[in-house]
C-alpha cells in the first residue's frame, strides 16, 4: 500500500489540497478570511474533524485554519523529502542453522506514531534484524512479512496462513521458525499452530514484546535474540511462546503453546504456564531444559492440518447469566461451545435446558474452569453431574483459550460429533494431562 500523501485530510478540504498539488510538508501560502498565512502543511489525526488545515509556521508553532469555499491555497515550495537507503545486513557465518522469522505484526514490530501518540504496526522483518545484528552470530536468518496487524485482528483464517507459511519454510530446510506476534492473542495463535502443524522436526517459537521498540524499556531485542538462538539450537521440536521469565533481562521462558496464557496486561513476565512446567529457558547465551517431557528435535515429516471451523464460541459463565445467550449460538448454527464454568465446572441450573438442547441439535459443549490452574471434575457436585447427563463434556485441565482453539481445529477436521468428542478428549500435542502437575505455587 502506498503512503498517503495527505494523511488525515478528508472531504472538501482534501479535494482542495489535491487540486493545489500539495503533499504533506510542502510550503503553502493560505488566504482565508482576508488573512494570509505561510507555513508547511502538517498531517492530521484521522479521527479529528475534516475542515481544519494545519500549518507549521516559521516560528515553529502550529496553526489550525478552518476551511471554507473561499479559502485560497497556493503551493510556494516543496519540502525536502528525506531519503533513506537501508544498509546491507551483515551476513551470517557459513554452516550456521537456518532460522526463518515470519512477521505477523504486534508490539515487537511497532513504533510510536508521534502524530497521533498511539502505537502503530510499522516495522518490517528486516527492521527486526537491524535491531539485533548479533543474530547473524547464532543463525543464518531470513525474514519475511506474512501479516502486519495487531493481534486482536488475527483469527482462524490467519492461523491457516501462518501454518502454511511455517510448513513451507520447514520443508525448505529451516532449522527453526520464529513468529513475531502481538501478545494479546499470542496464546490462541500458539495453540492453533500446535494443532495445525503436527509431527514437527524443529521448534516453532512465538516471540513478542510488551513494550514498543522505541521505548527505552523495550523487551523486543532480548526476546528476539533468545528466540532465534533457541529456534536454532534447542533440542526440542514443539510450538512454544518465549518472553521474559521475570522483570529483568536475565532469562526468557519457553512455554508449550497449548499450556500458556497471558496473565498480566503489561509486565514483561506476562505469560505463565497453565498446568505445566515451562519447556526451557534461555539464559547466559544458552538453552537450559526445564521439563523432561518434550518432543525432541528429529528427522520427521511435518503434517499440515491447517483447517479450522468458524462456528465455535467461547462463553464465560457468570451469576444471573441469561440462558438465551447459549440459545443464540444454537439458533445461529454454531457447532460447538466452550463454557468457562466456575470452579470444578458448575453453572447455574437455568442453563441446563440450553445444554440439553445443544446435545439434541448436535452442538458440542465442552466445560472448562474459569480458574487459571487446576482441572474440572463434574463428578464432585450434583450440578456437574447434571451437566454430564445433558451431554456436556469436561475438558480435563485444558484452559479455555486452548479448548476453544482445539474445538475450532476439530471442527475443521470433521463434521462427525462423535469424532469431535473423541479428538477433544485425546491428548494430541500436550494440551491434556492425565494428572495435573503441582507447580509449587502458593495454595
Amino acid at each position: 500500500m502506498s503512503e498517503d500523501k495527505l494523511t488525515g485530510y478528508r472531504g472538501q478540504l482534501r479535494k482542495a489540497l489535491t487540486a493545489a498539488g500539495v503533499d504533506i510538508g510542502d510550503k503553502l501560502e493560505v488566504v482565508v478570511n482576508n488573512q494570509q498565512y505561510r507555513g508547511s502543511l502538517m498531517p492530521r489525526v484521522e479521527t479529528f474533524d475534516d475542515w481544519h488545515l494545519i500549518l507549521k509556521m516559521v516560528s515553529g508553532y502550529n496553526v489550525g485554519l478552518a476551511y471554507n469555499e473561499a479559502m485560497v491555497i497556493n503551493k510556494v515550495g516543496t519540502a525536502p523529502k528525506p531519503e533513506f537507503k537501508q544498509p546491507p545486513l551483515p551476513k551470517a557465518e557459513e554452516g550456521l542453522p537456518k532460522v526463518s522469522i515470519i512477521s505477523t505484526g504486534g508490539t515487537i514490530a511497532s513504533r510510536v506514531d508521534y502524530v497521533t501518540g498511539g502505537v502503530v504496526s510499522a516495522m518490517t522483518s528486516r527492521d527486526l534484524l537491524a535491531i539485533v545484528p548479533e543474530l547473524v552470530e547464532v543463525a543464518d536468518v531470513d525474514a519475511d512479512i506474512l501479516y502486519s496487524v495487531f493481534s486482536e485482528d488475527i483469527g482462524h483464517k490467519h492461523w491457516e496462513g501462518m501454518a502454511k507459511r511455517a510448513y513451507d519454510k520447514i520443508k525448505a530446510g529451516a532449522d527453526g521458525i520464529i513468529f513475531t506476534h502481538g501478545t494479546d492473542t499470542m496464546g490462541y495463535s500458539a495453540a492453533a499452530m500446535s494443532f495445525a502443524i503436527q509431527n514437527l522436526p524443529v521448534p516453532v517459537i512465538f516471540v513478542g514484546s510488551q513494550r514498543s521498540s522505541d521505548r527505552p524499556s523495550s523487551d523486543n531485542a532480548t526476546n528476539l535474540m533468545g528466540g532465534v538462538y533457541t529456534a536454532a539450537h534447542a533440542p526440542f521440536a514443539e510450538v512454544c511462546v518465549g518472553l521474559h521469565e521475570n522483570t529483568s533481562d536475565e532469562s526468557i521462558s519457553y512455554i508449550r503453546g497449548t499450556k500458556v496464557r497471558k496473565c498480566h496486561t503489561s509486565t514483561r513476565y506476562a505469560f505463565q504456564p497453565v498446568n505445566a512446567f515451562p519447556i526451557a529457558r534461555y539464559k547466559d547465551g544458552g538453552v537450559e531444559m526445564i521439563n523432561p517431557d518434550y518432543l525432541p528435535r528429529r528427522d520427521a515429516e511435518p503434517k499440515l492440518l491447517n483447517k479450522f471451523g468458524d462456528k465455535v464460541a467461547l462463553v464465560k459463565f457468570h451469576p444471573d447469566m441469561d440462558p438465551r445467550l447459549l440459545e443464540y449460538y444454537i439458533d445461529d448454527g454454531y457447532k460447538g461451545m466452550i463454557i468457562e464454568a466456575t470452579g470444578l465446572g458448575q453453572v447455574n441450573q437455568t442453563l441446563w435446558p440450553a445444554v440439553e438442547r445443544a446435545r439434541k441439535d448436535g452442538v458440542f459443549v465442552g466445560i472448562v474452569s474459569q480458574c487459571i490452574w487446576g482441572r474440572v471434575n463434574l463428578n464432585v457436585y450434583s450440578h456437574g453431574r447434571e451437566l454430564i447427563d445433558r451431554g456436556a463434556v469436561p475438558m480435563e485441565d485444558m484452559h479455555g483459550e486452548t479448548a476453544f482453539v482445539k474445538l475450532k481445529w476439530c471442527m475443521g477436521q470433521t463434521d462427525d460429533l462423535d469424532e469431535v468428542k473423541k479428538l477433544m478428549l485425546t491428548n494430541l500435542v500436550g494440551e491434556l494431562n492425565s494428572r495435573t502437575p503441582y507447580l509449587g505455587r502458593m495454595g
